[in-house]
């Protein structure tokens, strides 16, 4: 199949996230994080979930769905069988949300918690799942 520019994008944009993906995991290996430590989590989560639904939303803009929200995209991501646990990606939105309009610690405390416990294991799927569809495209 021959590529086009939105082929390129689609990669482009998926290669940015494996580096942000990377980032954070590498930054939940720490034992006993810092707060120092803890904020600098938060920003590769805020950074890696903002990838994520942007890869989503040009990966199904390539299968013909031209969306243009988070939510709207994930969805349909759910819907296409690209995430499973649709639900949980909301909460994920939400999170991101919180820790990006508003700072407290119990709050921040709150959200690290999900990262390492329920969030960074989508990711993980989803890389999986993208990594799929690039080598199918």
């Amino acid at each position: 199949m021959q590529k086009n520019n939105q082929d390129i994008r689609f990669i482009q944009r998926f290669e940015n996230w494996s580096k942000s993906f990377v980032l954070l995991k590498k930054s939940i290996e720490i034992k006993n994080p810092s707060i120092i430590e803890k904020a600098g989590i938060l920003k590769f989560f805020e950074t890696t979930f903002e990838l994520s639904w942007k890869v989503l939303k040009d990966y199904l803009l390539y299968v013909g769905y031209d969306l243009k929200s988070p939510r709207a995209v994930i969805k349909q991501a759910y819907s296409s069988d690209l995430i499973d646990d649709g639900a949980i990606w909301l909460d994920i939105l939400e999170d991101r949300n919180r820790s990006i309009h508003t700072y407290d610690e119990a709050m921040a405390e709150e959200v690290y918690q999900n990262i390492k416990n329920t969030y960074f294991n989508l990711f993980c799927r989803l890389n999986a799942t993208i990594k799929d569809k690039i080598c199918s495209v």
